[in-house]
């Protein structure tokens, strides 16, 4: 196969341009970007994240060199770097996927072989925590909507709080609560939380101060340095119960318990809360519980240094309750009032229904022209007969037919080679009379006409239409045919 020849472009060629003088090369200081204000706040910010491939391949290699083979006991503590801190390099397509697939999967068969089963698990929790990010863009691309209402129908007759006041409180990490103020300040500070503060400070938000979800997953948006929609609205509405696997909307965790659970030693909120630095471990993540003595060594005045707790937990809980029971009476009512108006009155009407009369189907009497049989429609051939007496169809009568009908294999028999087929297609006919449209009867061929018309009325046999060389009556033209018939010529 010849192809067609191909004309490609010329390639293009870098021109110098006419710039005068030298450009120097300059750093991203020396062209002014930054303020004096924000150098601190950027300094943060470099901590959570630093751009750049090179830096993503960098935090790869670590993270699978050193951390990686004890993720599976250090995951949950948030004090420490016990994750991999790749989200937001995923995030921006410094990293792909596949290659922390590829790297994490060779060390997982290379524990295999050495026999460590830490680190087995270790890639194994990592690889599910992966397997969640995927998950997320499959819920959105199923569920277009899921970034502006709930999955669960029911969760749109939630009574949320929306209180300007609270959600202030909450992102300014002034709750009372330590671990959950320590989580969005570090949030605010360095645009990176761990993932189990994200569900901690999410659930407070709530389910403790009913605020909707929707303001929680904008502010994670504006605020995270790897704020990933998918990922953002999966978290959210996982929390707030609004997936069919997501977590119940009745489970309530208290911030004290989950604090002496992922931050045992009190770091994290040491770090993030300087005027809590000196609290003991026991009293570091409920405050309010602690004798006064203690608040003075510590330096603490509830109230004062550090804000009481906005919400008590038991009137939370409460709160919670009642807000779930008045969204299924709102649920409740919707759906009857939607029945209401699609109810119809079902009843059996049959009995007011006229039956009219069934007809029923009469065969029409058999009758004794055979004219709807399918030799109708087929004409005699043309045949030289012994006697020279052409067979004429015309109807029998009642009794004849139908001993001729229960007889016809009978009559063949007794036929034998002399019972001929004298009948042959309209084609056939048509074609012999175009080619012999008149036959003489000098000859011995006798010229005839196709039956025009039967009348069966009163059983009145064939009116034929006859030739004019063979003019016989009717009464002898029977005679003749019984006549053939003893010779043993088939009749049709």
């Amino acid at each position: 196969m010849q192809m067609e020849p191909v004309s490609f472009l010329p390639l293009w060629r870098l021109v110098p341009a006419a710039v005068t003088g030298t450009v120097e090369r300059c750093t991203i200081e020396g062209l002014g970007l930054d303020n004096e204000l924000e150098k601190s706040s950027n300094a943060l910010l470099g901590r959570g994240c630093s751009p750049g491939w090179s830096n993503a391949d960098r935090a790869l290699t670590e993270f699978v060199e050193q951390n990686l083979f004890d993720y599976s006991k250090r995951r949950f503590k948030v004090g420490a770097s016990s994750t991999s801190l790749l989200s937001p390099y995923l995030h921006f397509g410094e990293i792909s996927v596949r290659k922390v697939f590829r790297c994490v999967r060779m060390k997982q068969i290379l524990w295999r072989r050495e026999w460590k089963s830490q680190g087995e698990e270790s890639v194994t929790l990592f690889l599910k925590a992966i397997g969640l990010r995927e998950y997320s863009r499959y819920l959105c691309f199923n569920y277009p909507f899921t970034h502006e209402r709930s999955i669960l129908s029911n969760m749109k007759y939630f009574p949320w709080n929306a209180d300007a006041n609270h959600f202030k409180v909450w992102r300014q990490g002034r709750t009372g609560y330590p671990l959950v103020d320590a989580g969005m300040r570090e949030l605010w500070a360095t645009g990176w939380i761990h993932n189990r503060i994200r569900v901690i400070v999410s659930s407070f938000a709530v389910k403790f101060l009913l605020l909707p979800w929707k303001w929680g997953m904008k502010y994670f948006w504006d605020t995270l340095l790897d704020a990933d929609l998918e990922c953002d609205i999966l978290g959210w509405q996982y929390i707030s119960g609004s997936l069919p696997d997501g977590q119940e909307l009745e489970q309530l965790d208290c911030p004290q318990i989950q604090g002496s659970k992922f931050d045992p030693e009190g770091e994290c909120v040491r770090q993030w809360l300087p005027e809590l630095a000196r609290m003991p471990i026991e009293w570091i993540h409920h405050p309010w519980d602690a004798p006064l003595t203690v608040l003075k060594a510590a330096g603490v005045e509830l109230g004062l240094n550090y804000p009481k707790p906005i919400i008590d937990i038991d009137t939370a809980r409460e709160n919670l309750r009642e807000a779930i029971f008045k969204m299924w009476e709102m649920e409740a009512a919707a759906k009857s009032a939607t029945s209401d108006q699609m109810n119809e009155d079902v009843f059996d009407n049959s009995d007011s229904i006229k039956t009219s009369a069934i007809l029923k189907v009469i065969p029409k009497e058999k009758s004794s022209c055979l004219t709807y049989s399918s030799n109708d429609q087929r004409v005699p051939s043309f045949q030289n007969f012994n006697n020279g007496l052409l067979p004429r169809k015309r109807p029998l009568p009642v009794d004849e037919e139908k001993l001729h009908m229960d007889k016809p294999n009978k009559q063949n028999k007794e036929a034998g080679t002399s019972g001929r087929e004298d009948l042959c297609s309209t084609a056939e006919s048509s074609a012999s009379k175009r080619q012999k449209s008149t036959i003489s009867t000098s000859t011995g061929i006798i010229s005839f006409t196709v039956p025009q018309y039967c009348s069966s009325s009163n059983g009145r046999p064939f009116q034929d239409h006859e030739s004019s060389s063979l003019n016989l009556t009717w009464h002898e033209k029977i005679d003749l045919e019984q006549t053939s018939n003893k010779n043993g010529v088939l009749r049709q």
